[in-house]
């Protein structure tokens, strides 16, 4: 019989669960005492890794003092304040605003109906068609859901949103003939910096920027999905500073607090709280847990850690350990080819990596397949020794790998 936790994205039958009980660093602790190298920063957001006193004295300190409390109008707190002007000066809008959440698929939902509440501000109300991409994944709210490019997510739901396109994903023609044939009609353009979790695939040289122009010219908006990218994991901290490319609004979650608290947001550009800044405006929608002062002291007390830290800074670092990790993987032939860009990458190994995740976790490292390929996302702390630890570990797994002789 099953527990009664009923797991995310999980056979709904399943028992056979690691109970996780202990974590330190990059190292994780179960319930029978065995130790396992997390090699993914848990779900691609522990960018300081785990048991940092000082974002738990942070967070409890502030439920010491406020524990929690709604930011509807005319209610504020300091921390959502400091948080907010944080977010903003790291990101490419520093004069832009802030909109809180509690996870990365109530962003983009949240993001998705900006987009289109502009447009009808504007005057625009023909404006509501969603471009998104092959592979891409952007949560699983229904908004979400329907701007998903991977199409085992969107399938057994029933009907989602309508008036979402998907274009093939790296082609900036498509890209170019949706618009044309759908003028007067485009809301925005979803898209993130580098794909995660539909496969970790990098755009190719100039697409973003096309993005970018195509949008210019047919006046829809651009949202970039930062909830993996953001914050540090391309060596910027945001993804669309590495690929030299400013949108609209910019969704962000997971590493914003290293997930010691569920936070996620929206950045809007200047131009689009121009358009929410009409005067008698009321933006009508929110979270009631929105701007939660505790959530929101972790994030300040994350930030700080990563600046005094220099975490984004060592993201070159950890790029050059990874790859040669990588590419020695390779030249021993125990992986097709790799991808991914600052400190996330996928090993292809041209079967289902399932089975290799596996057996990974046996000897103690955490991994996360992804069709025929295994994602790597540690957290920004790694050290060189523990890098080391993965790739011996995934040499001596990934050479008696079965599968190999079935792909």
């Amino acid at each position: 019989m099953p527990s009664k936790f009923l797991h995310p994205f999980s056979p709904a039958a399943a028992e056979d669960f690691i109970t996780i009980v202990r974590a330190e660093g990059c190292t994780l602790w179960d319930d029978q005492g065995n130790r396992y190298l997390d090699a993914l920063a848990s779900l691609w957001y522990c960018q300081v890794g785990h048991g940092r006193a000082e974002i738990i004295d942070a967070v409890a300190g502030q439920m010491r003092l406020l524990d929690a409390y709604q930011t509807f109008a005319p209610f504020t707190n300091q921390p959502a304040e400091e948080l907010a002007s944080m977010v903003a000066e790291r990101s490419p809008h520093p004069d832009g605003r802030v909109f809180f959440c509690g996870s990365g698929s109530e962003a983009v939902d949240s993001a998705l109906k900006i987009a289109r509440g502009v447009h009808q501000l504007r005057g625009e109300p023909h404006r509501q068609v969603i471009i998104r991409r092959t592979d891409a994944y952007h949560g699983t709210n229904f908004g979400g859901t329907s701007a998903q490019g991977i199409a085992g997510n969107r399938e057994g739901w029933g009907d989602l949103v309508p008036h979402f396109v998907e274009v093939p994903r790296d082609d900036i023609e498509a890209v170019s003939t949706v618009m044309a044939a759908n003028e007067g009609k485009v809301a925005a353009v979803i898209t993130e910096p580098m794909q995660g979790a539909g496969g970790v695939f990098p755009p190719q040289d100039g697409y973003l920027r096309g993005l970018r122009r195509l949008c210019d010219q047919h006046g829809a908006l651009l949202i970039m999905d930062e909830v993996i990218c953001g914050f540090g994991r391309t060596g910027q901290w945001f993804g669309a500073q590495h690929y030299g490319v400013v949108p609209d609004l910019m969704t962000f979650a997971k590493g914003v607090t290293s997930g010691y608290q569920p936070v996620g947001g929206v950045i809007c550009s200047r131009e689009v709280c121009d358009v929410l800044e009409q005067p008698g405006l009321v933006l009508r929608t929110g979270y009631t847990y929105a701007g939660h002062p505790t959530c929101m002291a972790a994030g300040v007390a994350n930030l700080a850690l990563m600046e005094e830290e220099g975490l984004v800074e060592r993201v070159p670092h950890l790029a050059d350990k990874l790859t040669e990790g990588l590419a020695a993987l390779q030249a021993d032939g125990l992986i097709r080819s790799y991808r991914g860009a600052g400190a996330v990458y996928a090993a292809e190994l041209g079967y289902d990596a399932a089975a290799a995740r596996m057996r990974l976790l046996g000897a103690g490292v955490v991994l996360r397949p992804i069709g025929t390929a295994l994602a790597l996302c540690p957290p920004l702390v790694i050290t060189d020794h523990e890098i080391g630890t993965l790739f011996d570990t995934m040499a001596d797994v990934l050479a008696e790998a079965p599968e190999k002789g079935e792909a």
